[in-house]
């Protein structure tokens, strides 16, 4: 009875559960939908694939001038607060209006020389100069996940998350069909107009009664706090992706494509088991975190998500480790240079889990230099090792740079936290 009232009140379970679910259906999609892609497109157009996805992350960023965890933050502080929700969306939509104005003229005008730099000898401007007329819409589209998120509504976020990828595999699918690899481009750059709708559709009301239009403006009332969430965002994620973009470019002009296509198999399947943490962190963790104001309560709590998390983790990578050839024939059969990463990738994905739990605390405490302190070691370091080591041990070079990294990243971050609430506790003293 126990056991089972702790199962029923702990809210990390019941996000951890439904999410699961899923993941897990999503999971098993992906691996089909994945393996018509190794058959059809091969090494090379995976790599391109990777180039795309890469560019519409920067986009997600930008087109909303980074404020999704500003938006997750504020709306779980003051969701009973009409007038601080009213001046934080006005905020919100100016901020997305000049994002997406700022991103779409980038996108339109220096389409040539992104195609030069991203897909070579593939002739996709007309392609990029279509991505360019959608960010308004992926900026719309992270405010409403933000609020989503910041209510904690985990049963429609799972809802939405799976009724898009669904859609988006359709049309994934009818446009491989039809067009090759250039379809598959295609259908990845128009999934946020199907995320729209699939959120309007479910979400509707619940953003009809905290994004009332008659009292936004297009003034900043909280430029400043969400501000900060852009120089935070502009790290984590533009830089993250250009630093992605450049390494896969580097592995392709000092060995060769294919190699290229191993290591952004890889990170395809690490995104997918750790796509099981990315909705706890924001549906869960910020939120917990930024209502915790002392060193005790944030322990408790650390302790708390390591052992709800971090047991199911484990398993799940030592099952995929032992499993990893029959993963290989089963999604990228003849991708014979993806075995060795898989030891490297996954001990740096355990690690970072671990790393993320704690960091997460700058973002819900919004630490901006912490956070971009931290951010740029681990950065840094992943590129530094992986230019270093590439040369050495080819694709597994960049994966192993990946473990490096995070092991120092973790250290980083606990000194840094720990010398936040030491620095918190002298102030409150008398």
């Amino acid at each position: 009875m126990r056991i089972k009232n702790i199962i029923v009140n702990n809210l990390l379970f019941k996000i951890t559960s439904v999410n699961a679910v899923v993941i897990s259906t999503r999971l098993v999609i992906s691996i089909i939908v994945q393996r018509f892609l190794a058959v059809t497109v091969g090494e090379v157009g995976i790599a391109k694939i990777g180039q795309i996805r890469n560019l519409i992350q920067i986009i997600t960023s930008t087109s909303s001038l980074g404020i999704f965890n500003g938006i997750v933050k504020y709306v779980a502080e003051f969701k009973n607060d009409n007038e601080e929700i009213s001046k934080l969306f006005s905020t919100a939509f100016t901020f997305v209006f000049i994002g997406s104005l700022l991103t779409s003229l980038c996108l339109f005008f220096l389409a040539p020389w992104l195609n030069t730099i991203l897909f070579k000898d593939l002739d996709v401007v007309w392609l990029i100069r279509v991505l360019a007329l959608l960010p308004i819409l992926i900026g719309i589209n992270r405010v409403f996940h933000g609020v989503i998120n910041g209510l904690s509504e985990y049963k429609k976020y799972a809802k939405i998350d799976l009724f898009s990828y669904l859609l988006s595999v359709v049309v994934l699918l009818v446009s491989l069909y039809s067009f090759d690899l250039e379809g598959v481009l295609f259908s990845i750059v128009i999934t946020p107009i199907i995320q729209s709708l699939v959120i309007v559709y479910i979400f509707g009301s619940v953003l009809k009664r905290f994004i009332q239009i008659k009292t936004l403006s297009l003034k900043l009332p909280f430029a400043k706090e969400l501000l900060a969430f852009t120089l935070m965002s502009f790290v984590s994620t533009v830089l993250l992706n250009y630093v992605e973009l450049d390494i896969r470019t580097m592995i392709t002009n000092r060995i060769d494509i294919n190699e290229a296509g191993y290591w952004t198999a890889m990170n395809f399947i690490s995104k997918n088991y750790m796509a099981f943490s990315s909705a706890i962190f924001t549906l869960y963790v910020i939120p917990k975190f930024s209502r915790i104001y002392d060193r005790n309560g944030f322990l408790k709590e650390v302790i708390n998500i390591y052992k709800t998390l971090l047991p199911l983790f484990g398993l799940g990578m030592l099952l995929i480790y032992i499993f990893r050839d029959f993963i290989i024939n089963i999604i990228y059969p003849n991708f014979v240079g993806l075995e060795p990463l898989f030891k490297w990738q996954l001990m740096g994905d355990f690690i970072r889990l671990a790393s993320l739990v704690i960091a997460h605390q700058f973002l819900a405490k919004k630490l901006v230099k912490s956070f971009i302190f931290t951010e740029l070691i681990s950065l840094g370091l992943f590129f530094v090792f992986s230019k270093y080591l590439v040369d050495l041990y080819g694709a597994t070079g960049v994966v192993m740079a990946h473990f490096y990294r995070f092991i120092v990243y973790l250290v980083v971050v606990i000194m840094v936290v720990y010398g936040y609430f030491y620095k918190l506790n002298k102030n409150n003293k008398p």
